[in-house]
This record gives C-alpha cells, structure tokens and sequence, in this order.
C-alpha cells in the first residue's frame, strides 16, 4: 500500500496520472535491478532516450513561442542551460522521485537515489513515458509546469550549483556552506563518494558521485532544489 501511496503522489507532482501504471514502474527501473533478460528493454534505458528528444523538441518549441525576439544563438544558449543534465536531476528532485526508483543492492547502498546521472536519466525517462501513457500535448504540459520557472530567467543561471548556494548563504549573512565526506565505497576505479553539505538556517542535504567534487556538486543541487520547492510552496525560511 505504501508503494501504492508513493507512486500516486509522485503522479501528482508529475502532473499526470497514468492510464499504463507499467510503464510509470518501467521508467523508474535502473538497469542495475533487472535480474536477467535484455536489460534495455526492461530497464528504463529506452525510455531515457525517447523522453530526451521529447524534452528538446518541448523546449525548442516553448521558447520560440516565449522570446520571439530572440535570435538563434539566444534560443540555443537558452535550450543548452535547460536540457543539460543538472537541470534534469534538479527537476528530479524537485519531483522526488529517489524514494520510488528501482535499485539494485548495490546501487542503493551507494547512494544511487541521490546520484545526479540516475536523476537525471529517470527524469527523462519519466517523460518518454508520458508521451507514450498520452500524447506531445500532454508531454509538453509536464514539461512546461516543471520548467516554467527556469525558463522564464531572463539570462539563464550558469553558476555551479556548489557557487549558487555559496552566494545564497552569504547574500542572507548564513555563513559558508560546509561540506563533510560521508563515505567513500568501491573499486579505486569506480569510486563512490557520498558528501552532505550543511548550511545554518537553511538545512542540509546529501549527494554521491564519481568524484568528490561531483559528489558535493549533487548535494549542493539537491539543497537548492529543495529550497527552490519550498520557496514554490511557501515553507522557505
């Protein structure tokens, strides 16, 4: 019952509920949890790559309609900041889908909800599955109320998520935001790190990647998505 509960409420943040409930599970399932078969088929990788080109098309064709004065280096340099795969694990966050993906053990006891890539993959593998649960139309409007707020910036925001919630913390006198190393696991060529990083008044967050300064990049993102839906939601301190 309570995967149940989790899976309605992450259709609700998607904004879609879906009439195939398989291909909401199919677009949460990492490879890593597929026991045997061709893992392509079953995990969301093919989803991945539809819902992909289902986002650029989305984007191009929002902000051609949003800035019709711009030209086609503005269009691009915007679609370039939007597309990109930090955005995608922002949304991800955002949409809270790190409780409902499919893991294998490994995976999760490394830290593979919070991964950035996984996040990002997922976020778009979620809308390749909108698009075949629906229609462009439908896929198009989970996309637009998820991007909307980011698209409407004016220059876009190309600062690093660990430099933007820097700023933040001191532009509110909070102090600088500090990072501590969590843990470390796996081969040395296939290292794990997992890092959380706190900020007085503002919380704490958690991120993993390849590297360490990945790993605080993903944990810096994760506290600022976080903000930004509380701040959506009227909860910000």
């Amino acid at each position: 019952m309570r995967a149940i509960r989790d899976l309605l409420g992450l259709q609700e943040r998607l904004g879609h509920h879906f009439a195939d409930q398989n291909l909401l599970k199919h677009a949460l399932t990492h490879v890593s949890s597929v026991k045997a078969g061709d893992v392509r088929s079953q995990s969301y990788q093919r989803l991945e790559f539809l819902g992909d080109r289902v986002l650029g098309l989305a984007i191009a064709e929002i902000l051609s309609a949003t800035f019709p004065k711009a030209d086609e280096g503005e269009l691009a340099r915007r679609m370039a900041e939007l597309v990109r795969r930090e955005t995608c694990a922002e949304v991800a966050l955002v949409w809270d889908v790190g409780p409902n993906i499919r893991l294998g053990a490994g995976e999760a006891q490394t830290g593979g909800r919070k991964r950035q890539t996984i996040l990002a993959d997922v976020c778009e593998a979620l809308i390749g599955a909108v698009f075949l649960d629906s229609d462009y139309p439908k896929a198009k409007a989970v996309i637009e109320g998820a991007w909307q707020g980011r698209m409407l910036n004016p220059t876009g925001d190309r600062r690093d998520a660990k430099t933007q919630l820097q700023e933040l913390a001191q532009g509110r006198a909070l102090g600088m935001p500090v990072y501590r190393e969590i843990s470390r696991s796996g081969p040395p060529h296939r290292m794990v790190f997992v890092v959380a990083v706190e900020v007085p008044v503002l919380g704490g967050s958690e991120g993993s990647g390849t590297s360490k300064r990945e790993a605080e990049q993903a944990a810096a993102s994760g506290l600022l998505a976080r903000l930004v839906a509380e701040t959506t939601n009227g909860s910000a301190p």
